[in-house]
Order: structure tokens, then sequence, then C-alpha cells
């Protein structure tokens, strides 16, 4: 077996062989930006490969390799790449301006798409990012309550803001990140995921908690899952309590159904944070939610108060052509249609990929939920049945858990196979992926699995 130190020869060798021209534009960008890369989950032993052009459910790099592209633009497109009708509305609105610095009508159309499929949309104030919608959710739930902490559930991601870092992926006991202060990751209470007494405990027994967060689906879009029942439990003691629940929706808004995991589960948040989908593809988020809460970002409202405003600009908030995206796409997805689609054509991914690790005798399983899917590659060694494996009699930490230079590996085979996932390891389905797809998908698998235990990755 490797013992993660040592490169894959083989698949390394074969990948950087068909990628020349990635390692030549990688080997500049590590001069000029750090790692050479411009976001964490694009870093990729020897070095990820550079897209040049993508169209429906595959994309094309530098080299002209062609890969059936399950990353999903970080899960922004659901619809997949290029849809017509988005591309079409980006085209007709950068031909009108990129920006105004002044208000449009597309924001308000917009806007009134939100609200009609999101059930909590009382009012929508846009971000330009996911983070940026967390953030904003935060500040608006203290200044709403007059409180200070915010609980949240170790595995979940909420962006890279300074109350969000610790116990995503490191720091589970709640201690500061790099560069950020101490005092502010004290007004963190960290609980684990699923965990209702824990919950329970820290809302009678502290009366400072502004805000519950929580990802509805499970930590990475349902890598570390949780059950419908808990959310339910949140929503009764939140309410309970007087404090806001806020369900951050930045990946299953728009994707597990039009109107998101809320949706689904018939479970209505308080405060809703959304990204991706939202923006159709483009830079975008937004913030959803009860109109008492939002009232705080209302000149006249707080005025009338005698209160002060929260105050939120953002030069690119609501940007036009972002808006005529988020518009296109919602169109288009409010039949549910793209997410019944997405959905089934993960669920089949799902039993196939099982199916070839039972048949390969891999003791990994492939799981998820909608149209998403995670590879658990079993660091622990269980004995395992892919086909009926249950994500749920595990613990948290050990979803959590993963072999960093395996993960890599896989991910390199896949792409010498032509099909690119994210590095959790897992990836999610669109309404643009199709049968042949999928059995590209499933025979690159099949490959991955034989090349690596070619090279001791996998016993057998």
């Amino acid at each position: 077996m490797s013992d993660g130190t040592q490169p894959n020869l083989v698949i390394e060798a074969a990948y950087r062989e068909r990628t020349p021209g990635s390692a030549k534009l990688a080997a500049e960008a590590v001069r000029l930006l750090p790692s050479g890369i411009a976001h964490d989950a694009r870093w990729l032993r020897p070095y990820g490969i550079y897209a040049a052009r993508a169209a429906g459910c595959r994309k094309w790099d530098v080299d002209g390799n062609v890969y059936v592209d399950f990353f999903g633009g970080h899960g922004a497109l659901l619809l997949g790449h290029n849809r017509p009708e988005v591309l079409k509305a980006c085209q007709e609105a950068l031909l009108e301006g990129t920006h105004y610095g002044s208000s449009h009508a597309r924001e308000v159309r917009w806007a009134q798409l939100v609200q009609q499929i999101v059930p909590s949309a009382e009012q929508v104030r846009f971000t330009s990012s996911g983070t940026e919608a967390t953030l904003l959710a935060l500040r608006l739930a203290r200044a709403f309550t007059g409180r200070r902490k915010v609980l949240r559930f170790r595995s979940q991601f909420h962006g890279w803001h300074d109350h969000m870092t610790s116990g995503y992926a490191n720091h589970f006991d709640g201690t500061a990140t790099r560069g950020v202060l101490p005092a502010i990751a004290e007004s963190v209470i960290l609980c684990d995921p699923g965990d209702g007494e824990a919950v329970r405990a820290a809302l009678e027994s502290d009366k400072d908690i502004a805000a519950v967060f929580v990802e509805p689906t499970g930590g990475s879009f349902g890598m570390v899952p949780i059950e419908p029942s808990f959310l339910a439990l949140l929503r009764e003691l939140t309410a309970k309590h007087g404090v806001p629940l806020v369900f951050d929706e930045v990946i299953t808004g728009f994707r597990v159904a039009p109107g998101g995991a809320q949706e689904a589960y018939g479970i209505t948040p308080d405060i809703t944070t959304l990204a991706k989908i939202v923006a159709g593809g483009m830079p975008g988020g937004a913030v959803a939610g009860r109109a008492d809460i939002l009232e705080s970002l209302d000149f006249a409202a707080m005025a009338a108060k005698g209160e002060e405003k929260v105050q939120h600009p953002g030069t690119f908030n609501a940007n036009p052509v972002s808006a005529a995206a988020g518009i296109a796409a919602l169109k288009i997805i409010a039949s549910g249609e793209p997410n019944r689609r997405a959905n089934a054509l993960a669920r089949d991914l799902r039993d196939r990929l099982n199916a070839i690790l039972a048949e390969q005798q891999v003791p990994w399983a492939v799981y998820g939920t909608f149209s998403g899917f995670h590879i658990f590659t079993n660091p622990d060694g269980r004995t395992i049945d892919p086909e009926r494996f249950d994500p749920m009699a595990l613990s948290w930490q050990e979803m959590k858990k993963r072999d960093g230079a395996l993960s890599h590996r896989l991910r390199l085979a896949l792409l010498v196979n032509g099909v690119d996932i994210s590095g959790w390891p897992g990836g999610m389905t669109s309404a643009a992926h199709d049968e042949e797809s999928l059995s590209h998908t499933c025979e690159a698998f099949r490959e991955a699995l034989r090349l690596l235990r070619r090279e001791g990755d996998i016993a057998g």
C-alpha cells in the first residue's frame, strides 16, 4: 500500500502526458498566486487542469481533453454550462451595460422570483457571494435580537468570514483559526451535527445566542448528513427561545427543489442565505427572510423607530448581468423539472457506482441525497457492503475524515479517464447530464479503481 507520501507514479505520469498546457500555466501561476490558485478547492497535486471552454455537462481543458463535469461551477450550475436561455440573457444585459451604479428593473424582477420560489423570502437583499450572504445574515440576526453569539455545527461550512472558520475543516474545539481573533471564536458555539440535546441545553443556558446556522442537508451538501427530523427540532427549539433559525441554502437553494431544502422538508427558517444557482452561475448571492428581520436594512423603518440602520453597501450587489442570469435560470427552475432530472440522475449514478465497487470488491461506498454524490473511501478500514451502506450509522468525525493523498490520486485517475469531480471527493449532477455522460463516468470510475489497485492504493 502507498503510505500517502509518494505520488502515484503511473497515474501522475499519465496525467502529465495529457496536460502539458495545464502544466505550463500552473508553473506560471505559482509565481503569481499563492499555490497557483484562486480558490482552495482547486488545489490538486501536481497541478489542476486549466479549462478553456464548457457546454452542457462537459468542459474542455487547454490541451483539448474533454471531461464529464461534476464540479459544476462549485455547485452553481444546476442547468449545466452555457444553458442557451441564460447565455442569451447575459448577452443582452452586457450590451445594455455591465454596471449602472443605479437601481434597475432586473433587480426587481429577480427579487420577485426569489420571493415567489423560496418559502421564507418575505424580503430579499442581494449580495455578491455566499460568504457575504452569511455574514449579512449573522449581522441582521444580531441587530434583531440584540444578542452576540452564533450557534453552528461541526463539519458545516458557511463561508470564510471570521465567525465561520472554526469547526469546518479543523479547530473542532472552537479555538480561533489563524488570523481570527480569539474573542470572535469565543462568540461561536459549536455543537455536533444531529445533537438536539446539545442545542437544547445551549439555548436554555445561554440567552446571548443571536442565531442558529445550519446546512439543511448536512455539511458539504450532505457529506456529513443529518436527518430531516433534526431540522424540525431546530425549528421548534429556536422558535421557543426567540432565536432566528438560518438555513444556509447557498448550495441547496434551488437545487434540491425549486424552493430549496425548506420546500423539500416543509420547514421554514427565519432567514435563508443563497448564492450559486440564485445568480444563474454568475457571481451573486442573497439574504432572504422575515420582513421584520430584514427591516434593519430599511432607511425609513429604522428612522421611524429611532434606531441605527444596519449598513450594507456592495459595489456589485444585484449586478445587472448577474440579475439577468438569475432571472433566466430561476424561470426555468421554477417548474421543478431541472431538479427532478438532476436528482434522478444522481440517484442512478450512486447506484451504478456502488455496483462497480461491489464488482471490484472495493470496500468504499457512494452515498448522498438529491443531486449530490459523495465517495466514502473508508479511512478506518471498516467492512462495508457498498450497496447497503448507511452513512447515518457512522459518526460525523468518520464521515468528515479523508485521506487527502488518496483523494488526490482518485481525482487524477478520473481526470485521466475524462471525469472531473470535486476534491472532497464527490460531485453534483446537473439537468444537462445524460445517459452517455453517466455511462462514461461509470467506465472511468471502474478504470480509476483498477489504476489505484495497480499502484497499491486499494488492496487486492
